[in-house]
């Protein structure tokens, strides 16, 4: 095990909280161990250990990802999220690889909007040459974390959203069945509604998206009104 994960292990492990853990461990549905450490207390340990930890190449970059993606307790996954987007500077086209590796292992909704967030909206302006292809390829796929991936990548682009893409990946899973694709149509919408309300107004009207889409892709809207 890379020197750099034994060392988080260690400083999380000082701070487990079994009693939490439980908890935390029934919220997401038995799906994963927990050590019991939440958020505000993680982000606290987090900052202080990269503070004074830091990856020289894309090789280590890569493995200490892997190797915390491997371990059982969640809040290791979440460090992962956190320690790749500090070294954003060491990403290069081909690290899109091991996003995808991330979306799909261990997949539910916390580590894949976590990367969304922190990993997806970065990467493709730091490689636009890479979209659409790559959201393309995602929002065809039969996994529906890679296109709920392919919906929010742009959640946080505001003016710079490319509206024909929003459009094409939510009419392409508009009839899907699954709670995270409706969702995250809704979600993505109410985003871009901030920056394009009128757009967001219309595009509701005009196409039928689920009940719980429309709810959440008006929800802002609805309260200024």
């Amino acid at each position: 095990m890379h020197p750099f994960v034994k060392g988080i292990q260690k400083y999380f492990q000082l701070h487990a909280n079994p009693e939490l853990a439980l908890g935390m461990k029934a919220y997401m549905l038995h799906q994963f161990e927990f050590l019991g450490i939440k958020a505000p207390l993680r982000d606290q340990l987090t900052n202080t250990y990269l503070k004074s930890n830091s990856l020289e190449n894309w090789e280590a970059l890569e493995l200490v990802v892997k190797e915390l993606w491997a371990l059982p307790q969640r809040e290791f996954q979440y460090f992962a999220i956190d320690v790749f987007k500090k070294h954003k500077s060491l990403w290069t086209a081909n690290s899109i690889h091991l996003m995808e590796y991330c979306i799909c292992e261990k997949s539910w909704w916390d580590s894949v909007d976590g990367i969304a967030s922190e990993w997806l909206g970065t990467y493709f302006i730091q490689f636009p040459r890479l979209v659409p292809k790559i959201p393309n390829k995602w929002n065809k796929t039969n996994n529906m974390w890679l296109q709920r991936s392919s919906i929010l990548f742009q959640k946080a682009y505001k003016v710079n959203t490319n509206q024909e893409l929003l459009s094409k990946y939510i009419l392409h899973c508009k009839d899907s069945q699954e709670f995270f694709i409706r969702k995250a149509i809704g979600w993505a919408l109410r985003e871009y509604s901030k920056t394009n309300p009128d757009w967001v107004s219309q595009f509701v009207a005009k196409n039928t998206l689920s009940n719980l889409s429309v709810r959440e892709a008006l929800k802002r809207i609805n309260k200024l009104s």
